[in-house]
């Protein structure tokens, strides 16, 4: 059974890589969650998130890192 984590307890951080113009590619994540990466955008923190498995942000952030993305 999976259970969907509490995110009104989550401390959202933006990332370092969210730096588009004047901030316009704004992107927040929380750490609090094991196996899970909730990922937001920051001008819009009522809006949708998205749920991601741990092993496919790992690589996500390695294709931005690496340009590839």
């Amino acid at each position: 059974m999976r259970v969907t984590p509490n995110l009104t307890i989550a401390r959202w951080r933006k990332s370092s890589y969210s730096e588009g113009e004047q901030g316009a590619e704004c992107v927040e994540v929380c750490d609090d969650f094991p196996g899970t990466v909730p990922v937001r955008d920051s001008k819009n923190t009522t809006g949708p998130l998205l749920m991601l498995d741990r092993t496919v942000w790992q690589p996500f952030v390695n294709s931005v890192k690496d340009g590839t993305l």
